[in-house]
């Protein structure tokens, strides 16, 4: 499986339904990037490691709960190979910059260390599923786990219910574009369930047409949201900072306020 094979709403659907049709007829599904076809991991079309790709898996299935095993106990306060003191932090119950911060100082070899674990967490738990991070040789980890033991570090999950729709936004796989936008608007979005208006965009970002998907961040470039742009990235460089009642004035046309 590859990013490209998810980009497009169809193919998320298809790889969605096959998996969920494996597991009704009891099928363990074993999911893996096919490296031989995924020659453009720099470009940003490949998963690049097979953290971000469970993460990405967990979302596709609606899972309850998703474990990443690697040669660590969890989450650390710091770097646990270079100091000492540093203690495992037992539940994480937001994934924020500071929490990605600490991901950068633990141990991680090549592409799948604590960082891709962390960002395939932050999917994860907004997708509505358990995150454990945990080290893979402790004995007898999953029965454990399954039996509500605490092991390496917990992410619960940030809501639930989200529907298939969402949930393919949400993946960031097929956004054009990136709106930066002010702290008003963060707040509007985030703790108000509002749309996005041109007066709160600070930036447009990337080529894209009305219809296509966009990440919404902030100025401090942390994503706050992702959705369907109601216009182009031209458009919104000319109606940006401005009132909705400026929109038709600004374009000569308009598609709505938001």
């Amino acid at each position: 499986m590859t990013k490209a094979d998810l980009s497009d709403r169809l193919g998320y659907l298809n790889a969605r339904n096959t998996l969920l049709a494996l597991l009704e007829l009891g099928v363990v599904p074993i999911v893996n990037e096919n490296d031989v076809v995924a020659v453009d991991e720099l470009e940003g079309t490949a998963f690049g490691d097979n953290d971000n790709l469970s993460g990405m898996v967990s979302n596709l299935v609606d899972a309850d709960l998703l474990v990443l095993l690697g040669d660590v106990a969890g989450l650390y306060t710091a770097d646990p190979v270079k100091d000492k003191s540093a203690r495992l932090i037992p539940r994480v119950d937001r994934i924020d910059d500071g929490i990605e911060y600490l991901a950068g100082g633990t141990r991680g070899r090549g592409i799948g260390g604590m960082v891709t674990k962390i960002q395939a967490a932050r999917l994860a738990t907004a997708s509505g599923a358990t995150v454990v991070i945990a080290d893979g040789r402790e004995q007898d980890l999953l029965l454990r786990l399954a039996k509500g033991e605490s092991i390496g570090t917990l992410f619960p999950p940030a809501t639930t219910n989200i529907e298939s729709r969402k949930r393919w936004m949400l993946a960031g796989l097929a956004t054009k574009g990136r709106l930066v936008v002010d702290k008003g608007a963060v707040v509007a979005l985030r703790e108000q369930n509002r749309s996005l208006l041109p007066a709160g965009i600070k930036a447009v970002e990337g080529d894209f047409k009305r219809g296509d998907t966009v990440d919404i961040v902030s100025e401090a470039g942390e994503r706050a949201a992702c959705g369907i742009s109601n216009y182009s990235s031209q458009e919104l460089a000319v109606i940006k900072g401005a009132r909705s009642d400026k929109i038709e004035s600004l374009l000569g046309y308009g598609y709505g306020d938001e």
